[in-house]
């Protein structure tokens, strides 16, 4: 698929997430499928079975905490706002993975803006309920950095909690830009390193096309061997699915310059469509035999339908 030509890049937050959509997916919270136990009490209702709902202790009021959890009786003795914390009650991380290598910068829309934009709805969301966010891209540069600069293998920002963090997600993601490919950024060596990086157990959704030539099977395996419930999205661009090129082409691959001299007719786009869906079908079999929920869009699909329809009904938020 052919790079996109001048590709909207985001500034700032409203670049990434509109007022309505903030307020359609506000009350919103994650699922897993997994029982996890949380490092933090006070924040999220255990899965866990025979456990009572039992006080355990108080900690200060902050922005954008839940009212109803707040103890009365305390404020009105000594006029400070302190919340109620229950046994049963634990937090859930939640690690948000981009792929930002070069084959995610083409498409119309551009599949690394979709890409950016869905992050930053699931992050919020995950800011919200007072989850524990880390954002990571595997390739990609800085913005600002020079265009000769060599990709990183991984970028992250971490430990983010709260409402007032939504800023820095979107400085975050408006910071990278997709570079690299197979030979500089291994996919299966950015997810060990991820998988190496983990900090307790919780819920990892992973962006990417999946169009990967070394293989996706060993990067996926180990995210899932480090205790991740994990939800692989695979994004295509609407061109990628329905083809408009014609003609005698000589095609340079974007991540490592291979080179192909085609010509482009009804009967090799019949073959390249079969091609494409034998290939996600293989994708989406070997997610399910590993337990991955997974899920194949386009970057036309509308980011409230994905979250408040798809994401929904596969379980992944309620």
């Amino acid at each position: 698929m052919q790079v996109t030509p001048n590709p909207t890049r985001p500034e700032t937050i409203d670049d990434l997430l509109d007022s309505e959509l903030i307020a359609r997916v506000g009350q919103l919270d994650y699922t897993s499928r997994k029982i996890f136990a949380g490092k933090l009490k006070g924040e999220r209702r255990s899965k866990k079975r025979g456990e009572s709902v039992e006080f355990a202790d108080h900690r200060p009021y902050v922005e954008g905490d839940d009212l109803r959890h707040i103890d009365w009786n305390i404020y009105g003795r000594l006029d400070r706002l302190f919340m109620k914390l229950f046994m049963e009650e634990e937090d859930l991380s939640l690690h948000l993975v981009i792929d930002a290598s070069a084959s995610s910068d083409c498409g119309e829309p551009n599949k690394f803006l979709f890409m950016q934009q869905l992050t930053m709805a699931l992050g919020y969301i995950g800011l919200i309920n007072h989850n524990r966010i880390a954002v990571t891209t595997i390739g990609g540069r800085r913005i600002e950095s020079d265009e000769d600069a060599v990709p990183a293998l991984v970028s992250s920002v971490r430990d983010l909690r709260g409402r007032r963090r939504t800023q820095d997600i979107a400085r975050f993601l408006c910071s990278m830009e997709p570079a690299g490919g197979s030979d500089d950024v291994p996919f299966d060596e950015a997810c060990k390193r991820i998988a190496m990086q983990r900090r307790g157990k919780g819920i990892m959704v992973l962006l990417s096309d999946f169009l990967i030539k070394e293989g996706y099977e060993t990067g996926l395996r180990l995210l899932v061997g480090r205790g991740y419930d994990l939800m692989a999205i695979q994004v295509l661009s609407p061109q990628e699915v329905e083809p408009v090129i014609t003609g005698d082409l000589r095609l340079r691959d974007v991540e490592d310059a291979d080179l192909a001299e085609v010509t482009i007719s009804a009967p090799l786009l019949k073959k390249y469509k079969a091609t494409l869906g034998a290939y996600c079908d293989r994708w989406q079999t070997f997610c399910a035999r590993r337990e991955i929920g997974n899920l194949t869009v386009q970057s036309d699909t509308k980011i409230d339908t994905l979250i408040l329809e798809y994401l929904r009904r596969k379980g992944l938020l309620r």
